[in-house]
């Protein structure tokens, strides 16, 4: 009996001894998901002026208490180690320098799409979610939304609404406010 082929699933230990080997290039941008190395999207201005904006807002609004990571890695099960584009974090005074952040350690992630919106949405933040991350947001710079994931529901945001997240009820954010 003939049998397809399998896809061969990294962990995230093989995937930190492939960086270790030197099997990326150092300048590659690739992220590990669900046992499969992936490029990442490039990082356009519009999407670069977002994450710096969210990254001023959540560090003005919160500071000492938690660390506002900026695409830096956390690790989601044995299989996926995604970098979002920000991460919203608890403060330890270690910064988490003994290990990547893992979803008890998260309090929000957002990913910022303007090419890669498909995978955000369909990919990633289902994977935060059954991880354990509370919440995701996506912001979508070409539909001007912002999808935000709690649970199991996805709600879709447009100019002219707000958003606060479950970590800060009293952070209330304009959809506009967002965007650059």
């Amino acid at each position: 009996m003939a049998r397809s082929p399998t896809a061969y699933r990294f962990t995230v230990k093989d995937y930190h001894r492939m960086a270790e080997a030197e099997i990326f290039d150092p300048k590659d941008r690739v992220e590990l998901i669900d046992g499969e190395v992936v490029k990442m999207s490039p990082i356009g201005t519009r999407h670069g002026a977002c994450v710096d904006r969210l990254a001023r807002v959540f560090f003005a609004a919160a500071g000492e208490q938690v660390i506002v990571r900026v695409q830096g890695a956390i690790q989601v099960g044995e299989y996926s180690q995604p970098q979002p584009d920000l991460s919203i974090l608890p403060f330890r005074p270690d910064f988490y320098a003994d290990h990547h952040p893992m979803p008890p350690d998260v309090l929000l992630v957002v990913e910022v799409a303007d090419t890669s919106l498909r995978h955000d949405l369909v990919r990633k933040a289902p994977l935060y979610i059954s991880g354990g991350v509370p919440e995701v947001w996506v912001v979508d710079l070409v539909a001007e939304v912002v999808h935000v994931t709690r649970g199991g529901t996805t709600s879709e945001l447009r100019a002219g609404e707000s958003l606060a997240p479950l970590a800060f009820p009293d952070l209330v954010l304009e959809v506009t406010a967002i965007l650059p």
